[in-house]
């Protein structure tokens, strides 16, 4: 509230709302795809200066609890709740390009395809690494449509028998691991994005619905890319008003979602309910 008084009395904003109004709008489902689309939309005049990516997960802790019974030494046991994050950012700039916000339990290969897609359209790939958990064909083949080159760490098992471009990926690792690593090491990039995000925003969540929740960890999402984009503008001389068109918010990778309520609202919105 003291922040808002601050931007009533500087005339950023016409009067200070209700101390509630915030939370209220935080519980709205249908922010989610608005929130999404500015995350990335905000990316957009740094579309120049990035052409090499880095995708990975973390997790916002929250301020509820998830409590199960221990059968083992028969007592009841409970840990925070926390809300999984899936991005992708550019290594040069740190800036959030693509971001998916699904179940706390769901595997991390699945949402690189359409990060990947979601960053192609605002800009040129170069590079995309990853580690290990998003090890597979399917997103070596995702990233190389999209005009990228996989660097994607490589389990000690893999063989590249299913050929194509991950057979490719496999024998550059084996035997040009030295060459292979000094791209794949760009990736450290993202976890310089989660901390820059944790230590500015906080890395718990104040919300305490499945909503509220996605919609607060898009807002903190939202804001670094804001201190990002106000960064490079007075480093590289960006200029912050090259927005371009605004698209339609898109529905993310068919995974098992983070809030069915708010999935629910999304289809709705977008099909003129």
């Amino acid at each position: 509230m003291s922040d808002l008084r601050e931007a009533r009395e500087r005339g950023f904003i016409g009067k200070t709302p209700h101390h509630n109004s915030i939370s209220n709008y935080l519980e709205n489902p249908s922010l989610i795809p608005i929130l999404k689309a500015l995350v990335e939309q905000s990316s957009r005049p740094l579309r120049t200066i990035d052409d090499t990516f880095a995708a990975d997960s973390t997790g916002f802790i929250a301020c509820r609890f998830t409590r199960w019974f221990d059968h083992k030494y028969g007592k009841p046991r409970e840990e925070h709740d926390w809300v999984k994050c899936h991005l992708m950012c550019g290594v040069k700039t740190n800036v959030v390009t693509a971001v998916e916000i699904g179940a706390r339990e769901a595997n991390d290969a699945p949402f690189l395809p359409w990060l990947v897609q979601t960053t192609a359209q605002n800009f040129k790939i170069g590079e995309v690494s990853a580690d290990k958990a998003y090890g597979g064909r399917k997103n070596v083949e995702a990233i190389e449509a999209a005009g990228g080159k996989p660097f994607i760490a490589v389990k000690s098992n893999a063989t590249g028998e299913a050929g194509g471009g991950w057979e490719k990926m496999v024998k550059y690792f084996k035997f040009r691991q030295d060459e292979f690593l000094q791209h794949y090491h760009k990736r450290s990039n993202v976890e310089s994005t989660f901390s820059m995000i944790k230590r500015k925003f906080g890395d718990a969540l104040r919300s305490k619905t499945d909503a509220a929740m996605v919609n607060e960890t898009l807002c903190k999402l939202l804001c670094h890319n804001l201190v990002v984009l106000i960064h490079e503008m007075y480093e590289l001389g960006i200029d912050p008003m090259d927005w371009g068109s605004f698209p339609v918010p898109k529905k993310g990778p068919a995974s098992e979602p983070a809030s069915t309520l708010g999935r629910e609202a999304v289809d709705q919105q977008q099909s003129g309910g």
